[in-house]
């Protein structure tokens, strides 16, 4: 019966064809309006997890830098300990034993260098399958940054050993315990 209503104003000239769909199209949107589907809450749902989404991806992001100034660093390592490590002569006839990741290694080193690395002056850093023989120092910021590439360092508990408190200080250490 709209529909007559509407022809017959529309045959009157009362109304014209436009008006009758803008009316149509109101009424639509209306009805739309009226219906709560729960898209609200979906939006809202939406909202929280873009907020959420934003919040990981700017942790994410630190993280990110932060690991990026972590390998800046241990790059800067790796140049260092290749620079600064101490190169042992082809003739270094001492076996150095260290153990690493439950694994021993052995070098080759002179009696000088044995005595340094047990002294504590000097460490052993083990990358990529290469050994380098370093200064304390730059040992224990590895070991610090990279512990699984620390093969040998003192500590200061074996640094020195007082020869007054040493009951063994008169006998020698034979060469065969030495491992």
């Amino acid at each position: 019966m709209a529909n007559a209503l509407q022809e017959q104003l529309l045959k009157a000239g009362l109304s014209s064809k436009q008006k009758v769909r803008d009316v149509k199209t109101q009424q639509r949107r209306n009805r739309k309006a009226k219906v709560d589907d729960g898209s609200a809450e979906l939006k809202n749902q939406i909202a929280e997890q873009k907020k959420q989404q934003a919040k990981k991806d700017l942790l994410l992001n630190e993280k990110r830098f932060n690991e990026a100034m972590e390998k800046g660093q241990v790059r800067s390592l790796i140049t260092e300990f290749t620079r600064f490590g101490i190169t042992v002569s082809g003739y270094a006839e001492l076996k150095f034993n260290y153990t690493m990741n439950n694994k021993v290694f052995a070098v080759y080193i002179t009696d000088e260098i044995q005595q340094q690395l047990l002294r504590g002056v000097l460490g052993i850093v083990r990358h990529e399958e290469k050994t380098h023989i370093v200064p304390f120092k730059l040992a224990e910021r590895v070991k610090l940054l990279v512990p699984e590439w620390c093969g040998y360092l003192a500590t200061e508990q074996a640094v020195e050993v007082s020869s007054e408190n040493d009951p063994y200080s008169d006998y020698a250490i034979p060469d065969d315990l030495m491992w």
